[in-house]
């Protein structure tokens, strides 16, 4: 693993626009420049994305630090697809700076689809099964060579070790507002939980907006920014995050998750909610709606343990 710096870098975001999009399409990619270039309705943060026609999206880094991925997806993402059981993004062009726009980027094929929010999947089960299943086949992909935690991917894969000055930080912040002694409780078991040290493939961000829906059935898995080869807990935070009871328990039965690699997922769903909250509280905003659903889920699970 890199070296993990003792605080994360706050990056330098400088989104791009649609008028940057068609400049760096023209130059460097001629073959599409008849193409129509609209912005998603949805946009990420690591990335500004854009429709290129019909068929085809670009994908700008708002900062040098995301802009890292974009080696690894070009020369992994073609070996992922080939042992997984849904459809993840294709690279089919990788652009270079200007003197305008200062990070590598990357032209994907589009993957059409909902995003898969609890409103729009029938059966959370069958949906929690067919996400384990992809995982599972995720991991067992040879981790040779792989990209270990590092900044390219904010550490995902290492210890939670990492956040525990940002977990703290934001439990200090909540304090009043949310079970702070038990959601620390929480937090100090999932940093104690060990792992064997088997490193295996992992997405590093199951998350609803990353995970497509056609006809009512999961169809695809996109945004490998946060992929590489380490600890697997970092996949789990979906178990809080989109699950419930019994589906909950059938994507843990699917995975075959010992009881330390659940705890440490569990962690890293805390520390997310945990920030969100935190961030939102210090805005004035107060608790946000979809981070405090996580936290009532696992607080809800460590008083009434599997």
């Amino acid at each position: 693993m890199d070296e993990t710096p003792e605080v994360l870098p706050l990056p330098d975001r400088k989104p791009a626009d649609g008028a940057v999009a068609r400049r760096l399409i023209d130059a460097q990619f001629p073959q599409w420049s008849d193409l129509e270039i609209r912005p998603v309705d949805a946009q990420g943060w690591d990335n500004r994305t854009f429709r290129l026609g019909d068929e085809l999206l670009v994908r700008l880094p708002t900062a040098q630090e995301y802009a890292l991925a974009v080696d690894k997806e070009h020369r992994w993402l073609p070996v992922l697809t080939r042992a997984v059981p849904l459809e993840i993004p294709e690279p089919v062009g990788r652009g270079v700076p200007d003197e305008n726009f200062a990070h590598d980027w990357s032209v994907y094929r589009w993957i059409g689809g909902e995003p898969a929010d609890r409103a729009v999947v029938d059966d959370l089960t069958t949906f929690g099964v067919e996400l384990a299943e992809f995982l599972v086949a995720l991991q067992q992909v040879d981790p040779t060579g792989g990209p270990v935690p590092g900044l390219h991917n904010w550490f995902r894969g290492g210890p939670l070790t990492t956040y525990d000055g940002w977990a703290r930080s934001s439990l200090k912040t909540l304090d009043g507002l949310i079970p702070t002694e038990a959601a620390e409780e929480i937090w100090d078991r999932a940093l104690r939980a060990p792992w064997d040290g088997r490193a295996v493939w992992f997405h590093g961000d199951i998350a609803a907006g990353n995970l497509l829906m056609k006809d009512r059935a999961l169809s695809a898995v996109i945004d490998f920014g946060t992929c590489g080869v380490g600890d697997p807990a970092c996949d789990l935070a979906v178990a809080w995050t989109m699950l419930t009871g019994e589906s909950r328990a059938a994507f843990r039965d699917r995975l075959a998750v010992d009881d330390a690699t659940w705890l440490r997922g569990q962690g890293w769903a805390l520390w997310k909610a945990l920030v969100v909250c935190a961030g939102s509280v210090r805005d004035g905003d107060g608790l946000p709606a979809d981070a405090a659903y996580v936290l009532d889920q696992i607080l809800a699970a460590h008083e009434h343990p599997r």
